[in-house]
């Protein structure tokens, strides 16, 4: 007997939900195998069986200046992708975070019936908290990463799941640095930096010649320091080498990674990175780190006016407190953000009780998430 083809949409807007959806995917076909996948994704997507409708690197734009610059290209794709659902009605539709993206989407879907399940909440916690009306409206069910963001859904009349974060069951619990060494081979002595500067090309953009400097600045600190800088594409990593010629600095130890973002922290003795998901990771990973992000001015003065929280890097929100230094936009400068990695590389106390803190964190978020997501979502598939 031939199985009913059962097709979700789904649209992940960037890197991070790029493996947030293909674990969900692969969790959701273990129970249900004859369930196909179609919408906008990235390359663990497409590896995991998806119809890419149209490329992800389209919507990985950040930032209100940023996105207005885009926001033709971006309309436009929103409108064929609604036309193609509400032509092909899925059995449900997946937001895998893309807020500004995806609440539109779910939004018209939902009207005609369409289950829209959004998989990662945004920030309403941090910063436009007056969404979760439109969330309300748009959303069928909301599955939260993190454990204080229920409550604010369930006040609002909206239904949720704490599904934990994927990345607590992905990563190892006790990471093997020296090991992680040895397959690099760097030398267990040797200071290692690891230079994260996102995923975006407009991030790399933004802060490689920030990086760049800041290494000149260490080395004259740490004579034989080595900088793994990893980078998610040809196009970010032509980026990176492009501001290293224009800021002639070829002479610099810089090691360019393609991907390879943990295990250049698993080896990496600090970590600078841009805030947003790579912050968890490090945390998850147990090692200390320097968050920094630089914007379109403009951008940043709307952003700062809305938020909530003196903290934007996840491990200090999730920990309600600063247990990692933060230094945005004009405070992030090469002095610094030398200075701030220097300080934290030579102090071990501070560095074992980052350690004991996000091994605390870890333990919280662990919850199976992927296998939660799934069974979250299968009651509204039709049977088999």
């Amino acid at each position: 007997m031939v199985q009913k083809k059962i097709v979700i949409g789904i649209v992940a807007g960037e890197a991070s939900g790029d493996a947030l959806a293909s674990h969900l995917m692969a969790a959701i076909r273990a129970v249900r195998p004859e369930v196909e996948f179609v919408g906008i994704g990235g390359p663990k997507m497409q590896s995991a069986g998806m119809q890419v409708l149209f490329p992800m690197e389209k919507l990985a734009v950040f930032g209100y200046i940023e996105v207005l610059r885009h926001y033709r290209e971006i309309t436009g794709i929103r409108r064929k992708l609604r036309r193609y659902f509400l032509d092909n009605p899925p059995a449900l539709f997946i937001g895998v975070d893309a807020p500004d993206f995806n609440f539109d989407l779910e939004l018209a879907l939902k009207r005609h019936g369409i289950p829209a399940i959004h998989f990662v909440s945004p920030s309403i916690w941090a910063w436009r908290g007056e969404r979760i009306r439109k969330i309300k409206r748009a959303v069928t069910r909301m599955l939260a990463l993190f454990p204080h963001e229920p409550k604010i859904y369930r006040d609002a009349g909206v239904p949720v799941d704490y599904v934990g974060h994927p990345l607590a069951d992905l990563l190892p619990q006790r990471p093997d640095r020296d090991r992680m060494r040895e397959t690099m081979r760097i030398p267990l002595q040797v200071k290692v930096f690891a230079f994260l500067p996102g995923s975006r090309q407009s991030e790399v953009r933004q802060l490689a010649a920030l990086y760049i400097e800041t290494a000149r600045l260490i080395l004259q600190e740490v004579p034989d320091a080595r900088f793994l800088v990893p980078l998610v594409s040809r196009e970010t990593r032509t980026i990176f080498e492009q501001a290293v010629y224009d800021c002639k600095a070829e002479e610099l130890p810089f090691f360019l990674l393609f991907g390879h973002a943990q295990d250049a922290m698993i080896a990496a003795d600090m970590v600078l990175v841009a805030s947003g998901t790579a912050t968890l990771e490090c945390a998850l990973l147990k090692r200390p780190m320097v968050i920094t992000y630089r914007l379109n001015k403009l951008t940043w003065r709307m952003m700062k006016r809305k938020s909530y929280l003196p903290y934007f890097g996840l491990p200090n929100i999730l920990c309600g407190r600063f247990v990692v230094p933060e230094l945005m936009q004009t405070d992030a400068t090469p002095e610094n953000l030398a200075q701030a990695l220097l300080n934290l590389l030579n102090d071990q106390d501070a560095v074992a009780e980052l350690e004991a803190t996000f091994d605390e964190l870890h333990k919280t978020l662990r919850q199976n998430t992927a296998q939660k997501a799934a069974a979250a979502i299968l009651p509204y598939l039709p049977s088999a």
